[in-house]
């Protein structure tokens, strides 16, 4: 049957409007992508605000189960235990932590340097650690260097050069830790944001969901909420038993900063996988001044914890509110870590955890809609 010039017309525009439209979706998929790559910082930086929203959410439902009362009251008493809690460490405790940390970092130091003689003395190269630039060495001009009893005062070239490495290196350090504490106060702000009115924020996100996947939305973005609010409490379970058990047992071996040790042993469990390692590496390195015993014993006391996290803790709390496959998390911690450095390390389970919510939902939405078609 022959097709009328006016089908064939229809034809060639549908064909043209498809393709247009494939077109627009390539560029402005491209274009997030380029834009997540020169904002990943600031885009890293809300989603830990995200997280922190919902991390005293879960806390305040949990609070909830207890004690009958309205959400910000429960907030309110969330956020002033909180408070208290890390205000009684930083005042009870914060010169021996401020002692330790300082001690710890020396320990480090002096260690790194051991190790970098160790491996220089088996013939391997260490140039990349560049730890000579801590010492002193004197060069080969010191030689011809004037007595002490007849001083030579620096050039005015030498001293505008010394104090401006000075001052540049000040205004790094002041510039950092201004960085890095407006970073907190921002992901701090964010978190109680979010957490004081988590329908505004939800019911926000689902008015730019168009109208026809709005239902869709929803249980999407509720699955993601609960997924996220039950690991970040298992999380911070996982994270305090390990501080405990790190802690203690540091300090019944007698290891100088074990405190210290405890409390970044802890914040690094949030980085799975990765974060054990590094945190181990710390406590057999700083352990190490102690003498081989005690390198061994913090090494016998890592392996232990690295079990009490991966064969207790996990199984129990962590798979009840995520399992992923360890190769396939850790493959895509290297990814992200590679491509967008500590925030992406850090963050790579959370974003893990959104993407397998989706993609389940999805999966389980064509799995209930082919047979119904069939």
């Amino acid at each position: 049957m022959p097709v009328s010039t006016e089908e064939r017309l229809q034809t060639r525009n549908d064909l043209a409007w498809s393709i247009s439209v494939g077109g627009i979706g390539i560029v402005l998929f491209v274009a997030l992508l380029v834009f997540a790559w020169h904002f990943a910082a600031t885009l890293f930086l809300i989603f830990a605000g995200m997280l922190l929203g919902v991390a005293l959410n879960a806390m305040t439902g949990l609070l909830g189960r207890v004690v009958p009362l309205p959400q910000p009251v429960r907030l309110a008493i969330v956020c002033l235990a909180l408070a208290a809690m890390l205000s009684g460490i930083v005042f009870l405790g914060g010169t021996t932590i401020a002692q330790q940390a300082t001690v710890l970092s020396n320990t480090i130091k002096s260690q790194l340097t051991n190790v970098k003689a160790f491996l220089e003395s088996y013939g391997v190269d260490t140039s990349f650690f560049d730890l000579g630039s801590f010492a002193a060495t004197p060069h080969a001009t010191d030689a011809a260097a004037p007595s002490p009893s007849a001083p030579h005062l620096p050039s005015a070239s030498t001293i505008a050069s010394s104090g401006g490495a000075i001052l540049g290196q000040t205004f790094k350090v002041v510039l950092g830790a201004v960085g890095a504490v407006g970073n907190f106060f921002i992901v701090l702000f964010l978190g109680l944001a979010f957490a004081a009115q988590p329908s505004v924020y939800r019911n926000g996100l689902l008015f730019m969901a168009p109208a026809r996947h709005r239902a869709r939305a929803t249980v999407i973005i509720d699955r993601i909420g609960y997924t996220l609010e039950r690991w970040l409490i298992a999380q911070i379970i996982t994270m305090a038993a390990v501080f405990l058990v790190t802690w203690i047992g540091l300090a019944v071996i007698g290891i100088p900063s074990s405190f210290i040790l405890g409390i970044q042993a802890g914040l690094l469990a949030f980085i799975p996988t990765i974060g054990a390692i590094l945190g181990g590496l710390i406590v057999v390195l700083a352990s190490l001044a102690s003498g081989w015993v005690a390198g061994l014993s913090a090494f016998v006391l890592f392996l232990g914890v690295h079990a009490l996290e991966s064969y207790i803790l996990t199984p129990i709390i962590q798979r009840q509110a995520l399992d992923i496959p360890p190769a396939t998390l850790f493959a895509f911690q290297i990814l992200l870590g590679v491509v967008f450095g500590i925030w992406g390390l850090a963050l790579a389970l959370p974003l893990m955890a959104i993407a397998k919510v989706m993609i389940s939902h999805f999966k389980a939405e064509r799995a209930t809609v082919e047979p119904i078609t069939a």
